[in-house]
């Protein structure tokens, strides 16, 4: 059942259709960069305005964006709440994932591990879902299991 909400998690960011503003994503980076300075973590912020470090980038071929990757996951919103936890490993196509993912995956090799902070715009956007709030910022910790 969990691997069929996620598919369908998936699948809305992949028809998000709403566009933020630069103030939107100034406004979304501050609360990025709050959370991180309150929690005393370091990351790196990509082009797109995702927050990420590498904790593994893992061996072997990068990951491609035709690839099949399998991994876990745990996601929680910038209040701690967890929304989501995949100890077993789901599998998608990197070009199935929400933006933040895609990204990520493109930056690791099998057995790689990364956390990221992803603004609205590179998850599910306005969508509001079971436990994920409209425009909400996510947190990732996720670990590739297999690459294909």
């Amino acid at each position: 059942m969990r691997i069929i909400t996620v598919f369908i998690l998936l699948s809305i960011a992949l028809f998000s259709c709403k566009t933020y503003s630069e103030e939107d994503k100034k406004h979304f980076d501050q609360q990025i960069q709050d959370y991180l300075k309150k929690e005393k973590k370091t990351c790196q912020r990509s082009s797109s305005g995702l927050y990420y470090t590498i904790i593994e980038e893992g061996v072997g071929e990068p990951i491609r964006y035709s690839d099949i990757v399998s991994f876990t996951y745990k996601g929680t919103l910038l209040n701690g709440k967890v929304f989501d936890e995949q100890t077993e490993p789901v599998e998608f196509e990197v070009r199935q994932l929400i933006g933040a993912w895609k990204e990520i995956m493109l930056e690791l090799k099998p057995g790689g591990k990364a956390f990221l902070v992803a603004p609205p715009h590179l998850g599910y956007g306005e969508h509001e879902l079971d436990k994920i709030p409209a425009h909400s910022v996510l947190i990732f910790e996720l670990e590739v299991k297999n690459v294909r």
